[in-house]
């Protein structure tokens, strides 16, 4: 779509008659307009690029043409990466997203594996400029972590890491044995996004227990010394969530309805894809035996996503947050299967 049409969109005099449509189409206006500026930016970078390399072999200057080179990889990267976006059309792709990380079968090596993706995850968001809070977070007894939930806050945070749920499994030598043997641990995945107003979620209080409680771990004196945790169990699906880390029992609450709703959306978005594909027959109870990525660090280091057979042995790198690898390789193939189902 071009500039001039944009313009067109928003210029007719009716458009503030109705104004819920009206914020909605301006909304919309400026999320094209900044993809056709990123588009812009990228042509104009690119034939800067070209005349700078053009001078830079009429004066033969071996240092330039090197360092336009890696410009140009650079540049080569973030419009792959802007390709890979752009396809992010789902209704809740471009929304914050809830990750709540679950320590598995391994005592206290699966919770220091928790504790480990946790890192991986904020990290990830912390390089690309997202806005993390931590909701909740359930220490272990002796190491590492029980479960966490944390929110992150970006354009298209939930449409990138929306392919992480799933189980992740560690294999390596414990930290925690004496004997120095290897271990395998599991953690467990699970995002939800952020669900706005526009979308409506009917939640009947009535089929919700709501507990209140004192919270534990790090925390100022109110928060410790109050009843201001909340949780919030609804009991036709057995959906749990909790809030500890705000001040009052009132941010607790609110932030577990908005957690609550996030799950009883991707509920039934995801019986709407299982209906659709009758798939993941193996996931098991609570989706333990979907095992989506290994991570094995003993007797080899080698990382490898089971669904794309994606795979890299910088296992220091991805722990460090450089997933990019494996989010592009899930929505490549997501978009690869959903080109197939059409043609179908």
């Amino acid at each position: 779509m071009r500039r001039e049409e944009l313009n067109a969109l928003t210029a007719s005099a009716d458009l503030w008659n109705n104004p819920e449509n009206a914020q909605s189409l301006m909304s919309e206006k400026n999320v094209l307009e900044a993809k056709l500026d990123q588009y812009e930016d990228y042509i104009k970078t690119l034939s800067d690029y070209k005349e700078m390399i053009e001078f830079a072999e009429a004066e033969n200057d071996e240092a330039m043409l090197s360092e336009l080179m890696n410009n140009l990889v650079s540049l080569q990267q973030k419009v792959k990466r802007a390709e890979l976006e752009s396809l992010l059309s789902g209704e809740v792709d471009g929304n914050d997203t809830f990750l709540e990380v679950h320590a598995g079968s391994g005592g206290t090596e699966a919770m220091d594996w928790a504790q480990m993706l946790l890192r991986m995850y904020l990290r990830w968001a912390e390089t690309h400029h997202y806005k993390t809070e931590l909701i909740e977070e359930t220490e272990g007894d002796v190491a590492g972590i029980k479960s966490a939930t944390v929110k992150i806050s970006g354009k298209n945070a939930y449409g990138w890491l929306k392919s992480e749920s799933g189980v992740h499994r560690l294999v390596r030598i414990s930290p925690f044995d004496s004997a120095a043997r290897r271990h395998t641990s599991f953690a467990s995945i699970g995002v939800y996004p952020v669900i706005d107003d526009n979308i409506q979620i009917d939640i009947n209080p009535a089929d919700c227990r709501i507990d209140t409680y004192r919270a534990s771990g790090a925390g100022g004196q109110h928060i410790n010394k109050t009843d201001s945790a909340v949780r919030i169990t609804h009991i036709p699906t057995g959906i749990v969530v909790s809030s500890q880390t705000q001040r009052s029992q009132f941010q607790n609450r609110d932030n577990c309805w908005k957690m609550l709703r996030a799950r009883l959306y991707e509920m039934e978005m995801q019986k709407k894809a299982d209906a659709a594909q009758a798939v993941r027959d193996n996931q098991g109870d609570n989706g333990w035996g979907y095992q989506i990525r290994s991570y094995v660090l003993q007797p080899y280091r080698l990382i490898k996503d089971l669904r794309t057979e994606t795979e890299t042995a910088d296992c220091k790198a991805v722990l460090d947050g450089d997933i990019d690898i494996f989010l592009s390789a899930a929505l490549a193939q997501k978009i690869k299967s959903d080109e197939n189902n059409e043609a179908v």
